[in-house]
């Protein structure tokens, strides 16, 4: 919905785009607003009004297009376009198949392949 109360298609709100040149965010990634972003936000147009208001605290872009009811690669585009005003600071959270399993596990495996014999 829009602040007047009419339906607008998602697209509107990215000028028609499905993707942001270059930039493909996950959709665990971590989005938190700027003090840049702090300062600015009364001066954005109402959607980015919003995702600057939510990412007071780091949300992930999952929660955002839950919030804000619209797909999740709408909120991709905005917040790839946040970013490059660096009113927004994206981050991945680390993934445990980037760090491996830890020694422990691996410890683990070896015992029980051993234990399987010759």
């Amino acid at each position: 919905m829009s602040e007047t109360g009419r339906f607008a298609r998602q697209y509107v709100h990215t000028r028609g785009r499905t993707r942001h040149q270059g930039v493909d965010y996950a959709l665990e990634a971590l989005v938190t607003t700027t003090d840049f972003g702090r300062r600015t936000s009364g001066t954005q147009p109402p959607m980015h009004r919003t995702i600057l208001d939510l990412a007071q605290q780091s949300i992930s872009i999952a929660e955002i297009g839950a919030h804000l009811h619209v797909h999740v690669g709408v909120v991709r585009v905005l917040i790839a376009d946040l970013s490059a005003e660096q009113l927004v600071r994206v981050s991945a959270p680390a993934s445990s198949a980037d760090q491996g399993p830890d020694i422990a596990t691996l410890q683990l495996l070896l015992r029980e392949l051993e234990s399987l014999g010759p």
